[in-house]
């Protein structure tokens, strides 16, 4: 596996060199956009706007638009330039105790590797923070964008999630209504969790859709017909104390 970054975490004067390898990978099938007239694909070409002439990958720069079609030009060396010493290291900014972390500030996550020279250092950081039950919050520059991070211990090593920033999460987009439970209805939803309850095994659990879309291409390159899958367990309940009762039932028939 090729790694995706570089760098050093450093915290107070500790300082270990690691690397940073992506840690999920993008299952679905891909599609390529066709002519519908004749089969053939569809590409793009990068056309400069004023010459209409293709431009070639070498010839592309970044530009900052600052006025209404004036732009300045920022190369690779304007940004490296921007980063300071501390950019380019994973700087510890404290640490805190993961359940503090909305979801929603997760964005990606990698695997982090001890470089050569580093492997106490790191395990020692893995096994304290792990006894004490915290993660840290930490910041780089990756690519030519600083990162929000939070740094996890597992059993097996460390995780790095970057993070949103505060002003890069939406507000919800409108205020949800409150509703009055009655203790029936609760202690059956309750009832109903309960009877769900089971641990998180992630080797269970596969894209379906998936698997029955990859049929659907294989049958219709073997000239056979496509039939419409079907759903199975369909209700249409519109009371939500029957929907309950019979969720509950139902689980119960499964457990017995």
């Amino acid at each position: 596996m090729a790694v995706s970054h570089k760098g050093a975490i450093s915290f107070g004067l500790v300082y270990i060199p690691v690397g940073l390898y992506t840690a999920t990978t993008d299952n679905d099938l891909h599609f390529n956009q066709l002519c519908r007239a004749d089969g053939s694909r569809v590409r793009y070409k990068k056309v400069c706007s004023k010459c209409g002439e293709e431009v070639k990958n070498d010839d592309i720069v970044k530009g900052f638009e600052y006025e209404k079609d004036r732009y300045v030009v920022v190369s690779d060396e304007d940004f490296e330039k921007a980063k300071t010493p501390k950019d380019k290291t994973i700087h510890i900014l404290h640490f805190t105790d993961l359940d503090s972390i909305r979801p929603i500030f997760y964005d990606k996550t990698y695997h982090v590797l001890p470089d050569k020279g580093g492997e106490k250092a790191y395990e020692l950081l893995r096994e304290a923070m792990l006894s004490e039950n915290k993660v840290a919050i930490a910041k780089t520059v990756l690519g030519n964008s600083e990162k929000l991070l939070s740094i996890i211990p597992t059993e097996d090593g460390l995780l790095i999630e970057t993070m949103f920033f505060f002003d890069e999460i939406k507000a919800i987009p409108k205020s949800i209504p409150q509703v009055n439970l009655n203790e029936e209805e609760l202690n059956m939803a309750k009832t109903l969790i309960n009877s769900l309850n089971k641990e998180f095994q992630p080797e269970l659990y596969h894209d379906e859709y998936q698997i029955r879309l990859r049929e659907i291409i294989e049958d219709k390159i073997a000239g056979k017909e496509i039939v419409q899958s079907q759903e199975t367990d369909v209700y249409e309940i519109t009371d939500l104390m029957d929907a309950l009762k019979k969720s509950i039932e139902q689980q119960q028939r499964k457990s017995s």
